[in-house]
């Protein structure tokens, strides 16, 4: 069966009698990302070599788009999950990461937006092996709810610029609030996550040290407007809102100057 047939299957008979209930009870559409994961939505854009479907951000944003006119919120979860899932790509992230995606057991989201976009506002320490990571991230969809967040840090020996992490949700010392506080669609989970801190390994760096601006440049970003093209919608993903306002932006290191107004994706 080839992946539109499984999606229509899983939009029919999963999503679309679901939507109206989860967004009137604002409760995480869990049902549907499971049945994404076991039609091989999940690992739609994971490498065909690790078991995904190896698809590209044209069949991403179909998916998104689709899923969006039945369930905004199920729609604004797979928009992070896909934008996340192309940066570990893009950054050769841990292979069995990648091959839990690739299975539909893996859930993931972006972690990038804090005080003062990423290197005012998040650090990382290096100890030995280990990594101690210190933020306060807000607008994080599926929090509490994904499997793994791509985290933005200040570097931890480059003078400048910013690092990226694949940060387990299951960490210790990571929080979630019991409510929502987020500005997502009501049932994206959408909320601030903590991490007080949180201890990941040194392998768990996406791409190299103080090179997440261009990855955020040349990935995220394209990502993200990809998907909203295909819906229709006028915003930006909440995640990478504040970097039109970080000085970095500013300086040209992120060019976000030419991106719509930030506001809720899929709102």
């Amino acid at each position: 069966m080839s992946y539109r047939n499984a999606f229509s299957r899983v939009l029919s008979d999963v999503i679309a009698p679901r939507a109206e209930r989860t967004g009137r009870e604002g409760s995480f559409p869990r049902g549907a990302v499971t049945a994404l994961g076991e039609a091989g939505l999940l690992g739609l854009t994971v490498s065909a070599d690790l078991g995904g479907g190896g698809r590209g951000p044209a069949e991403a944003a179909e998916v998104v788009a689709r899923i969006a006119g039945s369930c905004p919120v199920t729609a604004a979860v797979l928009q992070s999950h896909y934008a996340a899932v192309a940066v570990i790509e893009a950054c050769c992230g841990s292979a069995w990461v990648r091959g839990e995606i690739a299975a539909g057991r893996h859930l993931s989201s972006l972690a990038l937006a804090d005080g003062a976009y990423g290197a005012a506002g998040a650090t990382a320490t290096r100890s030995g092996e280990v990594v101690a990571l210190s933020a306060r991230k807000r607008e994080v969809v599926a929090a509490g709810e994904a499997d793994s967040y791509v985290w933005s840090s200040s570097p931890l020996a480059a003078a400048d610029g910013l690092t990226l992490w694949l940060v387990p949700a299951h960490a210790p010392d990571l929080f979630v609030p019991a409510r929502p506080d987020g500005a997502g669609p009501h049932g994206s989970a959408t909320s601030t996550v903590v991490a007080d801190p949180v201890l990941v390994p040194a392998d768990a760096m996406l791409g190299e040290d103080g090179a997440g601006h261009e990855v955020v440049r040349r990935t995220v970003l394209p990502w993200l407007l990809a998907l909203r093209d295909a819906v229709g919608a006028a915003a930006v993903h909440p995640s990478v809102a504040a970097a039109e306002s970080a000085p970095s932006a500013r300086a040209g290191a992120v060019q976000l100057s030419a991106v719509a107004p930030a506001a809720t994706a899929l709102r």
